[in-house]
Parts: structure tokens; sequence; C-alpha cells
């Protein structure tokens, strides 16, 4: 009995001797503590794209609150006969709506980077995740195509903003249509056809010129939008690089 007291003694663990798994845990949890400590600095400029693509729209409604005082917008639809110019004005609305919802995607997936969050789905986790093993020429791939399907997830707003334009050049040639259908060269010398015949010709150059005015005022308006987005979506490529080579070097 009196040796086997040492060798109870001797087959308790050290409290001192520290564990290869207390190990492993520490390291993960100090590493999830360098992901996690990546904090914004700026928390009320966290929507700022949001807040520029509102102050532009709340530009944009002001003048065309100023349009429909002064009378312009009911004569365009009154003049417009063939009602092109509200199929324009409603693609616009399409697109500021495919505008809006891109922006806010953007600028939340801009946050998710500043503020990253391992143990959140994000596009920045997943950017991480592809680059774990990675060599440096697979990086630049990864990176690369980063880029096009960020850039190809906005071209839409592009595209149905140059749609504008044609639907107005649309208008135009439909216009002169009408304009030139009521020309009767043979009526020229009857006094009592010259009236229809100007009446035909003013209705149709008023479609031509409006259809081409709505067009491209709002093809301006939405090229604005897209421009931002193009600045918010750069800015956010720039972000998931830097995250990814810093994360990558670790």
């Amino acid at each position: 009995m009196a040796h086997t007291a040492p060798f109870a003694e001797s087959a308790a663990p050290s409290p001192a001797a520290p564990s290869p798994a207390a190990g492993g845990a520490e390291d993960t949890a100090q590493h999830l503590a360098w992901l996690t400590a990546r904090q914004t600095q700026d928390r009320p400029h966290h929507y700022l794209l949001i807040l520029r693509f509102a102050l532009v729209n709340l530009i944009g409604i002001a003048l065309l609150g100023a349009a429909h005082m002064q009378g312009l917008v009911e004569k365009v639809l009154i003049s417009d006969q063939t009602y092109l110019s509200l199929v324009i004005f409603l693609v616009f609305l399409c697109g500021l709506g495919v505008s809006a919802r891109k922006v806010w995607q953007t600028s939340r997936e801009l946050n998710q980077v500043r503020a990253f969050d391992p143990l959140v789905r994000s596009r920045a986790a997943e950017y991480i995740a592809s680059l774990r093993g990675a060599d440096g020429d697979t990086r630049a791939i990864l990176a690369s195509a980063l880029r096009l399907k960020l850039g190809q997830r906005i071209s839409v707003v592009r595209n149905i903003a140059g749609s504008l334009v044609i639907l107005g050049l649309i208008g135009t040639v439909i216009g002169f249509i009408i304009a030139l259908s009521g020309v009767q060269p043979e009526q020229a010398s009857d006094v009592k056809a010259i009236t229809p015949m100007v009446s035909t010709l003013i209705a149709g150059m008023s479609t031509a010129l409006y259809t081409t005015l709505v067009g491209s005022v709002l093809n301006v308006w939405l090229m604005v939008n897209y421009h931002l987005l193009v600045g918010g979506t750069v800015r956010l490529i720039t972000a998931l690089l830097e995250f990814g080579e810093s994360h990558a070097r670790v």
C-alpha cells in the first residue's frame, strides 16, 4: 500500500502541461479573432453608396416634378399618338428598379467585407474559401473571374439604358412615317386638303421629336445610376482582392 501513492501521483497529468487539442482550439480562436477584428472605422458611411443613389434619384424626381408643373409631361403624353413615350418611361422604371436592387446588393457586400464575420455566409467568405490552398497563378485567375462576374452583374442596367435610346430612335422613325403618310402631292393644289395634311405632318413630327427627347433624357438619368454602380463595384472588387491577398498570406 505504501508504493501505490507515488504511482498515483505520477499517473496524474500535470496541470501546467498544455494539451495539443487545446492549443489547436486556441490557434483557431485567435485566427477567428483576427478576422473579426477587421471592422470598418467609418460606420456613419456604411451605406454611402445607397445614400448617393438616393440623392441622384431625388434630384431626378425633383426635375421631373418641375417638368410636370410646367405642363411638359402632359404635352408629351397628348402629342405622342403612339404612346411610345409611355412605354419608354415604363422601361426606364424597370431599369431603375434593377439599379436599386444592384446598389443595395453591392453596398451590402461592401459592408460584409469591411466588417468580415467568418460565421456569416457572404461573397467575401466564398472568395476566401476559393483561395484556400491556391498558389499565385490560381489566385490571379480567381481574381479575373471575380472581376468578370461582378462586371457582368451590373451590365443589365447599361443594356436597359441603351434600349431607351433605341426606343427613342424607333419613335423618331415612326413619327416620320406618320408625318409623310398624310402628304398627298396630287392634292397639294386643293385648299381643303392642305389642312388635314398639315395636321398629320405636325402630329408625326411631334411623335418623332418627343419620343427622341424622352428616350435621351431617361437614358442620361439611368446612365448616371449605372456609373454610380460601376464605382461601387470597383470598390467592392478592390476590397475583396485586398482582403483575399492579406488572408492568403496568413
